[in-house]
């Protein structure tokens, strides 16, 4: 599985291993404009198909009082784009406080603020990756959902 942070100019990419127990920080993906997106889908398409990917769980940028604001519509767009051109399943996965968290553990490492902005999104994008596989492996239901899509999106 691929984790995204979907951001106005960067998408953070984290990658699981084949057990689907850890995740890694991957790299980030920069464009000039935030409606600029092709380039981002296909670099997102190319690390899918090097790694061999079967599903994309992305942040989902819910407000802290569970509304759906304008970047959560953004991000429903994005993941929608991204399923049609992939062909793989989407999962929204909610992302609340995984910033703060990526911050606070680069924050409790001693990394400095320069060498922080070049590496939070894809470090959200492992805090994204990792709770979603925690729930996984603590949801048989969710197991099943994702496992006949994956089959279906395999098909198709």
């Amino acid at each position: 599985m691929l984790g995204l942070d979907f951001g106005a100019a960067t998408v953070g990419v984290a990658g699981s291993d084949g057990l689907f127990l850890t995740a890694q920080p991957l790299e980030v993906i920069r464009r000039k404009h935030e409606s600029k997106l092709r380039q981002t889908y296909a670099r997102i398409e190319e690390i899918a198909r090097e790694r061999g990917v079967n599903a994309l769980v992305i942040g989902y940028p819910k407000k802290l009082d569970n509304s759906v604001g304008e970047r959560a519509e953004k991000t429903e767009a994005f993941a929608a784009d991204l399923e049609r051109r992939t062909g793989l399943p989407v999962v929204l996965w909610d992302e609340r406080l995984t910033t703060v968290e990526a911050n606070r553990a680069l924050e409790a490492s001693g990394v400095d603020r320069a060498k922080k902005e070049a590496v939070i999104d894809k470090l959200a994008a492992v805090v994204i990756l990792q709770s979603y596989m925690e729930f996984l492996r603590n949801s048989e239901e969710e197991r099943e959902s994702l496992r006949s899509k994956i089959r279906v999106s395999q098909l198709g």
